[in-house]
């Protein structure tokens, strides 16, 4: 489904909500997976945060990562699957 869905305005004080989801290294494009491999060698998976309008904010290393990268910069993540 690629049909974008205005959750309303944030709430002010909270925290913008971003989505963590597990990235394939082999389903991003060429360019991408050279970085990857000269950044992290040969790692299957990346995680990916996306903000609450589905723009690809950062892809890290691991889960754990992802999430810590998150809540560092005021967002509130939560898992997609």
């Amino acid at each position: 489904m690629d049909t974008r869905y205005e959750f309303g305005p944030e709430i002010e004080g909270e925290a913008p909500i971003v989505y963590v989801r597990p990235i394939p290294v082999a389903e991003l494009p060429e360019e991408v997976r050279a970085e990857v491999r000269a950044q992290i060698g040969d790692q299957p998976m990346l995680y990916a945060v996306h903000g609450a309008d589905g723009e690809r904010l950062a892809l890290v290393r691991d889960r754990k990562m992802a999430f810590l990268l998150a809540r560092q910069n005021d967002m509130a993540p939560v898992n997609v699957h």
